[in-house]
């Protein structure tokens, strides 16, 4: 017996394995095994180590926070967005 796992898609990458997996006649799990597969099989590249400000460092002065109140307004909004209540 296979060992089973499970795992998070965006939902449009989610949608677009459907639809290729409808195409194909075959089933997503599939499509998942056989991109692993590939994946695993070609030579490993080493990925730069990214530090947190490397991260950040395209989004650093995209929102002005320089107004009274306007840091806590936007902490709110990502947490309402990003934590289940």
């Amino acid at each position: 017996m296979e060992d089973q796992t499970s795992f998070r898609l965006p939902r449009e990458m989610l949608r677009e394995l459907g639809r290729l997996a409808k195409q194909r006649g075959v089933p997503k799990s599939y499509l998942v095994r056989e991109a692993l597969e590939l994946y695993l099989a070609s030579p490993a590249t080493e990925s730069p180590v990214l530090t947190v400000r490397d991260r950040s460092a395209p989004y650093i002065g995209s929102v002005d926070l320089t107004g009274p109140g306007d840091a806590e307004s936007v902490a709110d909004r990502v947490r309402r967005r990003n934590w289940r209540a």
